[in-house]
């Protein structure tokens, strides 16, 4: 977990790297902090399974979404305000590729580790780039251990601890306590510990928020 630096101010983020209005929330955020390289946020990516019960195995892509939405027009619906969104954020993303929905549990073990290094921002976005616009099953131990690689980590220690049981616990009881304080739903921003921000909120929106917090405003 990042530590906030002195002056910095905490924004934890509940996500999963499934959930497409996190793909859409995140993209909004950077878009914020780019225009706003002075802002003060120190991010910490917190664990939140969009579906906790899904097997270890994942489930084909197809058969999920028929399972969630009734069939291919209900789909369709569902995912046009996430195709819009993605293509005015130029994000680009390609759901035909994708042939399962991963169980994400190693996926936030891996984001755990990455913020014991400092890489868990550079993670989850290769994380989200590797489902989202490549297809790629991210509960693959091969697939988490080459993104941990492209963020600076070592793919060796990373299938080591994926072998084991390491922090499995850890992050599942992250997750109840988050259940527990009422978040139920992904993204969820929590500001310097007290103030929530729910949903896929607009760059405008976190711009504003800065500006607040740096005396712009």
């Amino acid at each position: 977990m990042t530590e906030p630096l002195p002056g910095q101010i905490r924004l934890d983020i509940f996500a999963d790297p499934v959930c497409p209005w996190c793909l859409i929330g995140k993209a909004e955020l950077d878009r914020a902090l780019e225009s706003r390289p002075d802002h003060p946020f120190a991010i910490t990516w917190q664990p939140f399974q969009l579906d906790p019960q899904m097997p270890q195995a994942g489930m084909d892509y197809v058969a999920y979404m028929k399972m969630k939405f009734g069939d291919e027009k209900g789909i369709l619906a569902a995912m046009k305000p996430v195709m819009e969104a993605s293509e005015r954020l130029g994000l680009w993303i390609n759901p035909s590729l994708i042939e399962r929905v991963p169980n994400t549990l190693n996926a936030h073990r891996l984001l755990h580790w990455a913020g014991l290094e400092g890489v868990q921002t550079p993670v989850m976005s290769g994380l989200m780039r590797a489902h989202w616009r490549e297809g790629q099953n991210i509960g693959n131990p091969d697939v988490l251990a080459r993104i941990g690689e492209q963020a600076g980590m070592s793919g060796t220690v990373i299938r080591r601890l994926l072998a084991t049981a390491e922090d499995r616990d850890e992050i599942a009881a992250r997750e109840i306590h988050a259940r527990q304080r009422g978040i139920g739903s992904v993204p969820t921003f929590i500001v310097a510990e007290s103030h929530v921000v729910t949903g896929a909120q607009p760059a405008s929106l976190w711009q504003d928020v800065i500006d607040e917090l740096t005396g712009r405003a």
